[in-house]
């Protein structure tokens, strides 16, 4: 669906009133990235929501939509610049959270590609060095996926749907049980042979473009894709499932949750991918975390990684656009080079729509590429492990109607409090995250409370959580980047949580709210970041509300008013940035289909042979970074799974 020049104007209109640009520094029409903008919403499946976009675009710059901005008929392009921007705050401070959302789409479709493409006159003011280029010498691939030249018919025992840390883990652990695996990967294929540390061609490459945000905009969607999935971008955290995290799983139906079987699926991941304590040079950002919780007499612990040969520096800060070294020990680098190299047959770039059934069993699947070759594929048993929201719908398309099928969805809500510092953070080096803290993870006596961490931080992926009161405003923030701590707040979130639906079209829709109880420890963890701060030194601290909220210890306001404004400002949709990039449930396991979509052993309550084996299946929120977990779960089903296969 090709925008017309009309709509590429109306675009650049926006991304220019967003980012002026000026001193030396381009704009986002001069450097192009308002036309990146519109090819990544190409990439969105939902052709109506494509429709939308550029309906809005057409009618940008028209007196009608100026009169129903402004209550005058006046013309986007015929405004000032100051005027600009009182339309785009007045759809940011809006009561209408139709208008918020809005206002948060064109700011992350101004802002993200501007600032992956801006260039070094852009990054110069942030003190950051831009991409690092393709090494001279990557090591070579140690997996070759099959060409699809044409329309394709396989037979195996097992097809493997996704390749993260589910469908990774349970292709290699299926191989070498001997039987004969096909893997299918909707995206790519990239390694060390393509990472060059930049944001533009991580983000293009390595990063599900759609569904970006839940459909009330109150959390952006963060996901991987292509071969490796999450496990190739993700930030090698790697904890265990916590004990107590495993009882409540155990008490909806899977009792080996909380036994030796899931334990010996633990140690046997862990082991696989090298999980250790031994890379824990702090980065600046986890230093100054440390030294504020230390402050405040809070535990500080060194975070376990899945790395073998990490920097802990400059490379590691740009991990998340996958790791030039090859140190981190994504499913591409372990359980699927073993499941090749056990004679598993990877097919990447298929998009598997349905799941074919014959009499109550699962028999295969169907899929096709994008150039059109339909890829057909019998088996004996199906494992799907497409992520917590393309599982699901992957499930609905192929006629499952167990209700509890894209119920309880769970995201991990997460945000920052961002506290300026004297001191340099340089927050795109160091190891991605080397230190965490504990103290407010049960703020109930439930279990439930907030994680924190740092992450490494890029210009690009900061803007989403950088809020913007006006381009002046918002470029002096973004150079005060290279100064400012971010200190991640993650909310282990409960019920009732989200919904993944299919719409018309077979694509996902999901839906997603804060329930009280989420916000309220939501604003406990913002204050208890804000604490942590303080106490390492911060001079202005502030959330991450579209609406700024922000003191300055020792001169303007204090912690005591800091929640005041948090709790008045609230977390409705489109309030405050909000992220996901723990993205669980909607086929959880559990005792009974009433309940659950899965039972103990993986198994679809609806479809015999058809199994589930990645984050879709947890009962509950993790509370921690879940890939360990997830590949825990997926070790054991298809363990199970090669038992009863013979």
């Amino acid at each position: 669906m090709a925008f017309t020049p009309r709509q590429v104007r109306a675009m650049g209109l926006i991304a220019d009133t967003f980012a002026t640009g000026g001193d030396g520094v381009p704009s986002p029409t001069e450097v192009g990235s308002h036309e990146l903008a519109l090819r990544i919403a190409e990439a969105n499946p939902r052709a109506g929501e494509v429709r939308q976009l550029k309906a809005l675009l057409d009618a940008w710059d028209t007196r009608a939509l100026g009169l129903a901005l402004t209550g005058r008929p006046r013309r986007f392009s015929q405004l000032s610049q100051a005027e600009r921007e009182a339309v785009l705050l007045s759809l940011s401070d809006s009561r209408v959270g139709a208008k918020r959302a809005l206002f948060q789409g064109l700011k992350g479709a101004s802002l993200l590609p501007y600032y992956m493409t801006g260039g070094p006159a852009l990054w110069e003011g942030i003190g950051f060095p831009g991409p690092l280029g393709v090494r001279a010498d990557p090591p070579p691939a140690t997996i070759t996926p099959l060409p699809v030249a044409r329309d394709t018919d396989l037979s195996c025992d097992v097809v493997v749907v996704g390749s993260g840390a589910g469908g990774g883990t349970a292709a290699g652990v299926l191989a070498a049980a001997g039987l004969d695996v096909v893997v299918l990967e909707a995206g790519g294929f990239h390694d060390e042979r393509h990472f060059d540390g930049g944001e533009e061609t991580g983000f293009l490459e390595l990063y599900a473009l759609a569904p970006q945000a839940t459909a009330e905009g109150q959390v952006q969607l963060v996901a991987g894709r292509g071969l490796g999935g999450g496990t190739v971008v993700n930030y090698t955290t790697s904890f265990r499932t916590p004990d107590h995290v495993r009882a409540e799983w155990a008490s909806h139906g899977a009792t080996q949750f909380s036994g030796p079987e899931y334990d010996a699926s633990m140690d046997a991941v862990c082991s696989r991918l090298g999980v250790n304590t031994d890379h824990d040079k702090a980065a600046p950002r986890d230093a100054i975390l440390e030294r504020g919780a230390r402050g405040l007499g809070w535990d500080v612990a060194a975070m376990p990684r899945n790395v073998d040969g990490c920097d802990q520096d400059v490379e590691c800060g740009r991990c998340g656009m996958g790791c030039r070294l090859g140190a981190k020990q994504s499913t591409a680098k372990t359980w699927l080079a073993d499941a090749a190299a056990a004679g598993a047959r990877i097919l990447t770039g298929v998009s598997v729509r349905t799941v074919s059934t014959s009499f109550g069993r699962a028999t295969g699947v169907v899929g096709s590429t994008a150039e059109g070759h339909r890829v057909r594929v019998r088996a004996r048993a199906v494992v799907v492990a497409a992520g917590a929201i393309q599982t699901p719908a992957l499930l609905q398309r192929s006629g499952l109607a167990n209700p509890n099928i894209g119920r309880y969805l769970r995201l991990h809500p997460a945000t920052a409090v961002w506290g300026r510092m004297a001191e340099p953070v340089d927050g795109w080096v160091g190891a991605m995250q080397s230190r965490y803290v504990d103290a407010l993870t049960d703020l109930d006596g439930t279990g439930y409370g907030v994680l924190y961490e740092t992450a490494p931080l890029t210009p690009a992926f900061g803007t989403g959580f950088v809020n913007w009161r006006g381009s002046d405003d918002f470029r002096r923030r973004m150079e005060e980047l290279k100064h400012t701590l971010g200190v991640a707040v993650i909310v282990r979130d409960r019920d009732p949580g989200g919904t993944v639906r299919i719409g018309r079209d077979g694509e996902p829709v999901v839906r997603y709210q804060l329930s009280p109880r989420d916000t309220d420890h939501l604003v406990q963890g913002l204050v208890g970041a804000a604490r942590i701060a303080e106490s390492a030194g911060a001079d202005w601290i502030a959330s991450t509300h579209h609406r700024t909220v922000s003191y300055e210890p020792g001169r303007r306001g204090s912690v005591a008013t800091f929640e005041a404004d948090l709790r008045a400002a609230g977390a409705a949709p489109a309030t405050m940035a909000l992220a996901a990039l723990h993205i669980m449930g909607t086929a959880r396991m559990g005792g009974s289909a009433a309940g659950s979509a899965v039972d103990p052993d993986g198994q679809t309550w609806d479809v015999q042979g058809l199994y589930v084996a990645d984050a879709s299946c947890f009962p509950t929120a993790s509370g921690v970074n879940p890939m360990i977990s997830i590949e825990s779960i997926a070790h054991m089903t298809a363990t199970r799974l090669a038992a009863k296969l013979g």
